[in-house]
């Protein structure tokens, strides 16, 4: 007689069943084992504590489909309840295999029971203990199978109530994806016809311009060969003799403004009373930026200019309070822009005697100035031609042509590829007309770019002089930064 082992398990038809699916996890894909102790009590083996129940796994997957239908797209949300809804289909006819198996499981264990009852009443001794034993096991397994089966019955129920819900969702995401597609074509319908009515309306704008163009460019053209036939005959005879005249004019100009100034000098000698005294010197020059003032000796008493001492001053009105000009000592003063609508004087002495030049008005402005410098600043770098005169108070021997750059933030100097200096504007930094000079002092300017490092340009002309201290002046202030020349007021002030 074969005799039963103590571990039983029950394993024939579990390969004959096909494999649960993936998205589904039971408890346990197996009847659980039993194992026989020494007091005759059939004990059940723990569970693996990873594996998830059927009714968990509803619940989780219920819960995930809820939060995630107000995260998805409608076209998603679809395609999410009709993989459920698939799922669902294939968890019920797994359901169906095992309600087969567990079937065939209960006649397997009735026709088990039947064998061990007729081994029973044949076998004697300890045979039969054994017998006994496996019956008792037979029962206590066919217990447990029934009530496995009672679980899955619900957990059947539970699968139904989810494919049911599911069913239900794919059924109204279908509705939705229905509806936001007919939503979609109305709005296409629309801006189809609206793009075509846009296009109908530039076609014909298209139409009328071109009709428009073609009559005005030939309105144009008349106007232009009319307009060339006048200049053929009149415009050269006409602009030569403009030209002529304002020559003239200037000439005049020129003679008046030097007789209305010493006409103003005489009248404020003769209002201080110093008539009977002769004048020993006198300011010689035009009043304006672009021009150099020079003092000059009036009669053969006056002292030998080398002998004298000389100081600048500008003054804001006559007899108001007077600023030094830091370095004008010389008997050549060109005005610079920080003179304009200011007086200028000078004082000249010698072996005690002190005498005191003063301009007749204050100074005026070049003319058209003002707009050329308005027009550089739109630019973002303003080149000048330049040549170094002087470079740390010593004389330059090269007189080759230089570039000086006049940017937004910062000044550079520069021959061909080689850069002199380049700086940023900075307290450091000064810019000034050369105070002092021959007569091409009108054209020079004094710039130190940092502490040690100084130059003295000169430029092509008087008006870029003064345009390129202009435009620098105009961009170090946007950078809060008061450009000017040494011990100036507006350098002392950015200092302190």
């Amino acid at each position: 007689m074969t005799r039963m082992g103590r571990d039983f398990s029950y394993t024939t038809q579990r390969d004959a069943v096909s494999p649960v699916s993936a998205d589904v996890l039971f408890a346990s894909s197996r009847f659980p084992n039993y194992k026989n102790r020494t007091n005759n009590n059939t004990m059940e083996a723990k569970e693996d504590s990873k594996l998830v129940s059927m009714r968990e796994l509803t619940r989780h997957e219920t819960a995930k489909l809820l939060d995630q239908q107000n995260r998805l797209s409608v076209r998603d949300l679809a395609s999410k309840f009709e993989k459920g809804l698939a799922a669902a289909a294939k968890l019920s006819d797994e359901n169906k295999l095992r309600d087969v198996v567990s079937l065939e499981k209960h006649v397997l264990l009735e026709k088990l029971k039947d064998a061990l009852e007729s081994l029973r009443g044949r076998a004697v001794g300890k045979n039969k203990d054994d017998v006994e034993e496996a019956i008792a096991m037979v029962e206590a397994l066919s217990g447990q199978l029934t009530q496995r089966e009672g679980e899955l019955v619900q957990e059947k129920a539970e699968v139904k109530k989810l494919a049911s819900f599911l069913k239900q969702a794919s059924e109204d995401a279908k509705k939705l994806v229905d509806e936001e597609r007919a939503f979609a074509r109305t709005e296409i319908e629309k801006a189809r016809a609206a793009v075509q009515r846009v296009e109908e309306a530039l076609q014909e704008q298209e139409k009328m311009s071109r009709a428009t163009g073609t009559q005005d460019v030939e309105e144009l053209m008349k106007e232009v060969q009319e307009a060339r036939r006048i200049k053929m005959l009149h415009q050269p005879s006409k602009v030569m003799d403009m030209e002529h005249e304002l020559q003239a004019l200037r000439t005049q100009l020129a003679e008046k403004s030097k007789c209305s100034l010493k006409l103003q000098k005489e009248l404020a000698m003769s209002k201080q009373g110093e008539k009977n005294r002769p004048n020993l010197f006198e300011l010689d020059g035009t009043e304006s930026l672009g021009s150099y003032l020079q003092i000059h000796p009036c009669c053969n008493e006056a002292p030998d200019l080398l002998e004298c001492s000389i100081q600048w001053y500008r003054l804001a009105s006559e007899g108001g309070k007077k600023d030094l000009i830091s370095g004008a000592t010389k008997p050549i003063y060109a005005p610079e822009p920080s003179d304009v609508g200011r007086l200028l004087e000078a004082d000249v002495m010698s072996d005690g005697l002190s005498i005191t030049l003063t301009t007749s008005g204050p100074i005026d402005p070049a003319a058209g100035l003002g707009n050329y410098v308005e027009a550089l600043v739109r630019r973002h770098d303003t080149e000048f031609n330049v040549v170094i005169v002087q470079m740390n108070g010593a004389e330059h021997p090269s007189e080759s042509v230089h570039v000086l750059h006049v940017g937004k933030m910062r000044m550079k100097l520069r021959k061909d590829n080689t850069t002199m200096a380049k700086e940023f504007y900075s307290p450091f930094m000064q810019l000034c007309g050369v105070r002092g000079g021959g007569n091409a002092a009108a054209q020079a300017s004094f710039w130190q770019p940092k502490i040690g490092l100084s130059f003295v340009l000169a430029f092509e002309s008087e008006r870029e002089r003064n345009a390129a201290i202009m435009l620098a002046r105009r961009f170090a202030f946007d950078c809060n930064i008061m450009l000017g020349g040494p011990e100036d007021r507006a350098a002392a002030e950015k200092t302190t």
